[in-house]
């Protein structure tokens, strides 16, 4: 019987470094797929899990599904009685590079927000590329959070002086931005935290950019390969001349919308080539003035966070951390 081919071998420059327990993962589940940004584009891609290994959803008091303009919201509301002023809330925007993903993307996560952090969360199944790229993603973005700040305490038991916004990769891009327009908005929209996992701060990075050693250290790394991430900005953002702009990478931000900024928790991936950009973000957030924890999980590549299952205890852990930092942002610890 003939071995299949292995497509996504692991390389021995992070063989030595990567964690046990992912390489294992890996070498079972994974080495032999077609990395997605070698096959055809087919739309129907989205309806497999853009990673593997993930957790099942765990139980919540609600969930229900609700239309925007232009995308729709999942809503998850916690078990039990909701607190006088409204549940405090989380607004989620899942990864998959701007291109993968659903409604049902990321809903493990979700469920572990609203659960550890005691709040109602809000996953928005915003518009992709390439069918619809920039702005469609950071327009739904933004629709999202106004439509929570103004109508979330009667549509859904909110509390909007209590709102954090959060995200996984692309996500977590869509996040930072929404937390600048959040503060440059007339008047500001007040934003308690930003959770930002894995997050994509600077579109114009690559391996031959000196500012984030990551693209090149890491550049034969497992998942997240620098091909497939130039792939996703290639859907999202085909214009090149809208690489620059700060609702693309929130790292060129006006310093006027750092500093009013909410307190942030970033986790980043040793093993991932975002690694540096995330970590620069943090470091400027903090030069402004604002509360940041940065969490490096070592060994570690890209996708983590979704990885929850039981196979990875490093993707376990993540998300504990994550909603350990949400209780304690909300008080609901």
């Amino acid at each position: 019987m003939a071995q299949s081919k292995i497509h996504q071998p692991i390389h021995p420059d992070i063989a030595g470094k990567l964690l046990d327990e992912y390489a294992t993962f890996h070498n079972t589940h994974l080495a032999h797929a077609v990395p997605v940004h070698e096959l055809p584009w087919d739309p129907a891609i989205r309806n497999t899990p853009a990673v593997l290994g993930g957790s099942v959803p765990l139980k919540v008091g609600a969930v229900k599904d609700l239309p925007l303009s232009k995308c729709s919201v999942r809503v998850f509301t916690p078990e039990g009685q909701a607190p006088a002023g409204g549940w405090p809330v989380f607004i989620f925007y899942h990864g998959g590079g701007w291109t993968l993903g659903t409604i049902n993307a990321e809903n493990a996560f979700s469920t572990n927000m609203c659960t550890r952090g005691g709040c109602v969360v809000v996953s928005v199944d915003y518009r992709l590329g390439p069918e619809e790229p920039y702005p469609a993603a950071v327009e739904d973005a933004v629709e999202a959070l106004r439509w929570v700040y103004s109508k979330g305490k009667e549509a859904i038991g909110i509390d909007p002086t209590r709102i954090a916004v959060g995200g996984s990769s692309s996500g977590a891009n869509l996040a930072a931005v929404v937390t600048h327009k959040a503060a440059l908005s007339e008047p500001p929209i007040p934003l308690v935290f930003q959770l930002l996992v894995v997050p994509v701060v600077d579109n114009t990075a690559s391996t031959t950019d000196s500012r984030y050693p990551s693209w090149q250290e890491n550049a034969n790394t497992v998942a997240l390969v620098p091909e497939k991430m130039l792939w996703f900005r290639d859907n999202y953002l085909p214009n090149k001349e809208d690489w620059t702009k700060w609702d693309n990478s929130p790292i060129f931000a006006p310093e006027e919308a750092f500093k009013k900024s909410p307190p942030a928790w970033i986790g980043v991936a040793e093993l991932d080539i975002l690694r540096d950009e995330g970590i620069a973000y943090g470091e400027k957030l903090k030069t402004a003035g604002v509360p940041v924890e940065i969490q490096v999980y070592k060994g570690a590549p890209h996708p983590i966070m979704a990885m929850d299952g039981e196979a990875l205890e490093v993707g376990k852990r993540l998300v504990s951390d994550a909603g350990a930092a949400l209780a304690k942002a909300f008080g609901t610890a």
